[in-house]
């Protein structure tokens, strides 16, 4: 039900086979009318959705977090990318949202739905026209109109999807015919709160991961990647790393939070 407002790591080298075989077709082969949108196959495994917290979301989301999960250079390049590839006067679904969006203050959207675990705070956000709140863990179905959205956002929460594939399907049936979906994630997370696959992965197959969640759906284009790394991640952690800096990294107090966003069409990527 839509709401109107008020006025308103542990990380291993190399990740465990909580994953199915890659597929073997790319996201960008053409698709028939019948198929868009279907799941092509299963990307995780049972022990990959798995979380250590086998607590309600609803429950565990019940008390309001207000407070930015990245840091200001994460939301620098999220809103700079928000900009680059959401046009004014945009239809948004901000999937999994909370009490700030990140969208360009000066861009002027048509509307802006917002759909998270917590109404306090989803109630705060200035950017949302409505909102709404439902378990994706529960139940996937989004109770909105299909092919009614040019943008679908999802930032810092997709490690916490136990059914991403039916997500991604249901992200790809409320988008417009050339709507983008900008999934943007860091190193950041409520391990016990992350899926399996996420907890015990790596950079590198995280935004693995993610890029299979589109692949898996019929009529996604091929998902692009977008990465903006601390001099020190970029450099491997060697040049220039000084003891201080390893010793904020081992407990999460990086100078910059790593970025990554993975980006997908439906059907095509307008020009």
């Amino acid at each position: 039900m839509l709401c109107a407002l008020p006025q308103t790591l542990r990380p291993s080298p190399r990740p465990r086979s909580h994953l199915s075989p890659p597929p073997r077709c790319s996201g960008s082969r053409p698709s028939s009318p019948s198929s868009a949108g279907s799941i092509r196959r299963k990307v995780l495994q049972p022990e990959g959705r798995a979380k250590l917290d086998p607590r309600s979301d609803r429950d565990f989301y019940a008390f309001p977090r207000l407070v930015k999960h990245v840091d200001d250079g994460f939301l620098a390049t999220l809103t700079d990318l928000y900009r680059e590839r959401m046009p004014p006067e945009s239809d948004v679904l901000d999937l999994m949202s909370s009490w700030i969006s990140h969208l360009p203050p000066e861009v002027r959207f048509r509307r802006v739905v917002g759909h998270g675990l917590n109404a306090q705070e989803l109630a705060k956000n200035p950017r949302l026209d409505y909102f709404f709140v439902s378990d994706l863990n529960k139940e996937q179905r989004l109770e909105l109109e299909s092919a009614s959205f040019d943008a679908v956002l999802c930032t810092v929460s997709v490690q916490y999807l136990q059914s991403p594939e039916k997500v991604f399907a249901e992200i790809y049936r409320v988008l417009k015919p050339g709507g983008v979906c900008i999934v943007s994630f860091s190193n950041r997370m409520f391990y016990e709160k992350a899926i399996g696959a996420w907890r015990e992965g790596s950079a590198y197959s995280r935004v693995q991961l993610v890029t299979q969640y589109f692949q898996c759906v019929e009529g996604f284009t091929r998902p692009e990647v977008v990465r903006r790394l601390p001099p020190s991640d970029a450099a491997g952690g060697k040049s220039g790393s000084s003891l201080l800096e390893a010793l904020m990294r081992l407990f999460g107090q990086a100078s910059s939070d790593p970025f990554y966003a993975v980006i997908s069409y439906r059907n095509f990527k307008p020009i």
